[in-house]
């Protein structure tokens, strides 16, 4: 049976946290939830619905998704698989397998879980993402080639490859540094297009305009880091 592990980094998704545990499908052999300062009860929810919660307390989507990754190269039986979704219920948990599936059925290495216009409910992706999203996925077009249309949290990679871009962002710039990287080492990848709701709660980075104007320096640092090397 294929080993899929799922981390899910969360801050203050006390009343999401275990809707997005409890819906991930049983093919999943563990779920980790990364607590990055949450003031709420993220953690008693999230370990009621069965979820493992590791704590990081330097903020950064990025220090929670390695503290994950830490957690996981530590175990005796590593994973094939891991995927990352948000914990703000924002993605349906349960199309996990159809995200996984070109990994198992195709032998492709990486799957971004990409946001289609025709399946996003409204409102659920605010201008500013829209837009950063569009900007940055025509950039790498632009310098690198690519065939992404969205930087969407909800992915899959192998676990061997994974481990091979020695991930390093900290912060916002996660998503695109692990699509960067992907398309510099040549692995093989595909989106799938996934539906895509209304959050509960407050985003922490579309939701103010500190968070949005930084999100968007990271990425873009991303990409013409890159582009110059």
């Amino acid at each position: 049976m294929t080993n899929i592990k799922v981390i899910i980094p969360a801050v203050n998704e006390g009343d999401s946290i275990a809707k997005v545990v409890s819906e991930l499908p049983d093919s999943v052999s563990e779920i980790i939830v990364v607590n990055n300062g949450s003031v709420d009860d993220t953690v008693e929810n999230a370990q009621k619905a069965g979820a493992t919660v590791l704590t990081e307390e330097q903020r950064g989507y990025g220090f929670a998704c390695l503290k994950g990754l830490d957690y996981v190269s530590k175990q005796s039986k590593q994973p094939d698989i891991i995927v990352f979704i948000d914990g703000d219920y924002s993605d349906y948990p349960e199309e996990l397998d159809k995200v996984v599936a070109p990994i198992l059925e195709q032998n492709i290495d990486f799957v971004v879980g990409a946001r289609k216009k025709s399946l996003r409910e409204p409102g659920s992706m605010t201008p500013q993402q829209v837009f950063g999203n569009q900007l940055a996925t025509f950039l790498m077009r632009l310098f690198f080639g690519a065939k992404f249309t969205d930087l969407g949290p909800f992915r899959a990679i192998k676990y061997e490859k994974l481990k091979t871009l020695e991930m390093q962002d900290k912060t916002y710039g996660w998503t695109v540094e692990m699509q960067l990287k992907v398309l510099r080492k040549k692995m093989s990848y595909i989106e799938v297009p996934v539906r895509y709701k209304r959050r509960i709660g407050i985003s922490k980075v579309s939701g103010t305009v500190k968070g949005t104007i930084f999100a968007g320096i990271k990425i873009l640092g991303w990409i013409f880091k890159y582009s110059l090397k």
